[in-house]
């Protein structure tokens, strides 16, 4: 894989900024049919049991998955809860704790649940947790930043014990596969009563399943150091084929280097995120494997749209036009990625190769800064969090719009403090990701553009456009899927041309995993698939 020339001038600075920088996840909150190399395409050959330890760049946020808003967080609760429907690896919609289910009238999906399930406590699963699970998801006081997953159904419908109808308030046909996305999870029934029983007392929402997460998943939830490391213990009561392994740990290692010494050496059995530079290291080794497949997420620079001088899409598109996105994926990611047209890939409908892409070209851009009025340039702060692959990307940047005249500080902020202040609009410029987990572009297009999920939820754009919301709309209702594939390429041609954001590229996923591990894999968002997997 090439490196580009302006990476020879950064290596220096970026030496000495790696021991200091830590990878982390992307937002989403939150799918891929490639893998270049993988362990888990064949039945697991190691012994059962054990104990299996994930070092992950950054801890979990919360371990309630309605309002979970993000990758670490994903990666523990798809262990502990399950969700009605599941991709497999080749991105085939199945059955998990729905058996079937079929669109009954055009705002009407009716579900068919598994018999004789239950939850860790004990407590059964049925149509009547299913609607108390996405009743709950809806709860405006709730206030779940994945509500914008569901709120299309008005109603749910309880036929019998273990049938559950949606009543959606429009035709709505990424509904199953909305479900698979663990932001769906069933969680107890006495879990949530006693969550909202906490919230009443004056706690957050979300408080008490975070410390006391119960699902019907393989694994069950022992405990938790923030900061340090969550424990999950074999569920030897699960439903169906349960994990081989008696324990996982998720065991937080911000450092990429120490993550890498770490899989090498047998402290950990499976590790990341990891960077390309990890890629040739990791081939090389006796002791460890990497383990890369296209990612199903997007990478982008989002501008706050009201703040000046980003209230003027001028000054958006040619910041967008003056990056180099070719030079980011050689450069940055090694080749590791593909650049970016638009908010999704090809792991999702509603992409499609003739998008209006936004092309490089910083003359253009001094021309479009020059009309807006800032011929001479500007100020201006970029933020990021402790990645640093998103530091890179900064950095560079930060060069590039040099060249056009805008002269760039940039900020590194804690994580947790970077998804609040963002989500409150204080930023001007920030880099972020997020995973596009449901297949489908409505996901993402309303989670990162939607007026109504301005701010928090994931619109830290704080774009609020009633055109591109009704595009939106047109786009969710469609039930022709030829149309309904053109709108969404309408739509990203939009936002192209508005510049909310600069889509940058979308990154491979990128771990490592040692010689001891088989039967692991990924899906494209990054969380892990465990089910399988043995030590030898």
């Amino acid at each position: 894989m090439k490196n580009s020339l302006w990476k020879l001038g950064l290596l220096f600075v970026l030496m000495i900024m790696l021991v200091a920088c830590a990878s982390e996840p992307d937002e989403g909150e939150m799918d891929a049919d490639a893998e270049e190399s993988t362990s888990g395409d064949t039945e697991a050959a190691g012994n059962e049991g054990g104990d299996l330890i994930i070092a992950a760049g950054s801890d979990a946020v919360y371990l309630d998955p309605h309002i979970a808003n993000d990758v670490p967080s994903g990666n523990v609760n798809i262990n502990i809860y399950e969700t009605l429907t599941k991709f497999d690896e080749d991105l085939e919609l199945e059955g998990l704790l729905a058996e079937s289910w079929e669109d009954i009238a055009e705002d009407v999906w009716e579900f068919k649940l598994r018999e004789g399930i239950t939850f860790q406590d004990g407590s059964e699963f049925n149509a009547e947790v299913v609607k108390m699970n996405v009743e709950r998801i809806l709860d405006d006081e709730v206030a779940s930043p994945r509500k914008v997953l569901f709120e299309i159904i008005d109603e749910v419908k309880v036929i019998d014990d273990y049938t559950v109808q949606f009543i959606t308030s429009s035709p709505f046909a990424p509904l199953p596969s909305h479900f698979a996305h663990y932001a769906s999870s069933m969680v107890s029934p006495e879990a949530i009563e006693a969550d909202y029983e906490n919230a009443e007392a004056g706690n957050e929402y979300g408080a008490y399943i975070s410390e006391n997460p119960v699902g019907t998943g393989m694994f069950e939830f022992e405990s938790w150091d923030p900061g340090s490391e969550i424990v999950l213990t074999n569920n030897t009561d699960y439903w169906g084929e349960g994990a081989k392994v008696d324990t996982v740990t998720f065991k937080v290692v911000p450092e990429t280097l120490t993550r890498v010494a770490e899989v090498e050496s047998g402290q950990a059995h499976i590790v990341d995120p990891l960077i390309s530079n990890n890629i040739e290291q990791l081939e090389n080794s006796s002791e460890a494997n990497i383990y890369i497949r296209d990612g199903a997420s997007i990478t982008y620079l989002g501008f706050n749209v009201e703040k000046e001088p980003f209230t003027d899409e001028r000054v958006r598109r040619a910041i967008s036009m003056a990056l180099n996105r070719e030079e980011m994926v050689d450069g940055i990611l090694d080749g590791a990625g593909v650049i970016a047209k638009g908010p999704v890939n090809d792991t999702n409908f509603g992409y499609r190769d003739d998008i209006d892409a936004i092309e490089f070209d910083p003359e253009a851009a001094k021309e479009l800064l020059a009309e807006a009025g800032y011929e001479d340039g500007f100020s201006t702060t970029i933020w990021t969090n402790d990645s640093q692959e998103r530091i890179d990307i900064a950095t560079y940047a930060q060069s590039l719009l040099a060249d056009i005249g805008v002269d760039v500080e940039i900020q590194e902020l804690e994580w947790g403090t970077y998804l609040e202040r963002t989500g409150n609009g204080e930023h001007e410029m920030f880099i972020l990701g997020l995973s596009l987990g449901t297949h489908d572009a409505d996901y993402p297009m309303h989670m990162l553009f939607h007026s109504d999920n301005a701010g928090p939820p994931g619109n830290r754009t704080m774009m609020r456009d009633e055109t591109f919301d009704e595009m939106l709309h047109e786009a969710r209702i469609e039930q022709d899927e030829d149309t309904r594939l053109d709108l969404y390429v309408e739509a990203a041609n939009y936002l192209n041309e508005q510049s909310p954001m600069a889509f940058l590229y979308h990154p491979d996923r990128i771990m490592g995993y040692h010689n001891t591990v088989e039967g692991f894999w990924s899906d494209p968002s990054g969380l892990y698939q465990l089910k399988d997997v043995t030590i030898q």
